[in-house]
């Protein structure tokens, strides 16, 4: 039976390309039971009239997200917004989290550099990503800034865009390939923050070969999953400044001789980055209380 790529869910339906061609499939009854199928997956099919089809069988994962929901994805473009909305530090540290938790490679895109003064083109936060490994763009879907760039970087590989809405994410995905028409949407003058105009997540093909995961936006995203142990793990400055610690399972928390504590304090990591980690390890540690018996 032929093998084909879930892009888009929706309605209780999975759409699979094949050779060219998408065919709308059902899954077959067992499979239910054994976990869902989402956007990304490998599948086996079995092809039926009517440019219909039933999925057989969910190939092994490579890679999953859970949010947004994608398997098998190569890289993660986080883009925020120099301006409407501003840009939230928190929420990127999430998302780069999750990201990391999950193995897959994270690059950071700042959209709307329209909107923008030159100061803030060269603002430090930016330095602090670049500091820790994240390759940055700069872009804006308006003006052209940055797409060539940023297509060329998208290219045989299958990128998941995410990151809050109204950041910007279908506008780009529109500038980098015209023609895609994906709907986009305004600030909300009164929230000041993005409407959620994509509904679902879609696999989109590139003309130059890859594909591109357009996803809905979000303003929030929990830690679920995520040990205290693994944390600091998960930011790259941190694992690298973590050896000359005296405990081996120091949490960089209130432990004596703690290497990364020294480190922030002599400006080797980012003090912003660091309070999120010790607010993102608070809350882990709530929630692991909360749920002991």
């Amino acid at each position: 039976m032929p093998e084909g790529l879930v892009v888009k869910a929706y309605g209780g339906y999975f759409f699979v390309y094949h050779e060219g061609t998408i065919r709308q499939c059902t899954i077959r009854g067992r499979l239910k039971t054994r976990g869902r199928v989402v956007v990304g997956d490998r599948v086996v099919l079995r092809a039926l009239s009517g440019g219909r089809g039933v999925i057989e069988e969910v190939r092994p994962r490579r890679s999953e997200l859970r949010r947004p929901p994608i398997a098998n994805a190569n890289r993660v473009l986080v883009v925020i917004a120099f301006r409407d909305p501003a840009p939230s530090l928190n929420l990127l540290d999430r998302i780069l989290v999750h990201c990391e938790a999950a193995g897959i490679s994270a690059v950071i895109c700042v959209n709307k550099a329209d909107l923008a003064d030159s100061g803030e083109l060269q603002s430090p936060w930016l330095r602090v990503y670049l500091d820790a490994g994240y390759p940055t763009y700069i872009t804006s879907a308006v003006t052209g800034l940055g797409v060539s760039e940023l297509r060329e970087s998208l290219l045989g590989r299958v990128t998941v865009l995410a990151g809050p809405s109204g950041a910007g994410k279908s506008s780009l995905v529109n500038a980098v390939q015209p023609g895609l028409a994906l709907r986009t949407g305004e600030i909300s003058r009164k929230l000041k923050r993005g409407r959620h105009i994509t509904r679902h997540v879609e696999l989109l093909p590139l003309d130059g070969g890859g594909w591109v995961a357009d996803t809905p936006g979000f303003s929030a995203l929990s830690l679920d999953g995520i040990t205290r142990e693994e944390l600091a793990g998960l930011f790259p400055e941190l694992r690298r400044q973590a050896r000359p610690c005296r405990f081996t399972d120091c949490l960089h928390y209130q432990e004596p001789d703690c290497g990364v504590r020294q480190a922030v304090a002599a400006g080797a990591v980012a003090r912003s980055r660091y309070a999120h980690y010790l607010g993102f390890l608070r809350e882990i540690m709530v929630r692991e209380e909360k749920r002991k018996p």
